[in-house]
């Protein structure tokens, strides 16, 4: 299985167009799925992404 990452951009375009403050906000009281840190920039993992839109 391949693990799918998103980046900033593609993260917000996901969320319906959420702001790169309030993405900030709900990482910051966990209401979003926490990133990874690659080469100095943050992804997140579709996977996780998918599960927490479906909750």
């Amino acid at each position: 299985m391949t693990v799918r990452y998103l980046n900033f951009k593609q993260l917000c375009e996901k969320l319906g167009g959420r702001s790169r403050s309030s993405i900030y906000r709900d990482l910051e009281h966990e209401r979003l799925p926490q990133p990874v840190k690659l080469g100095g920039r943050l992804y997140w993992v579709e996977e996780d992404v998918d599960a927490w839109l479906r909750k």
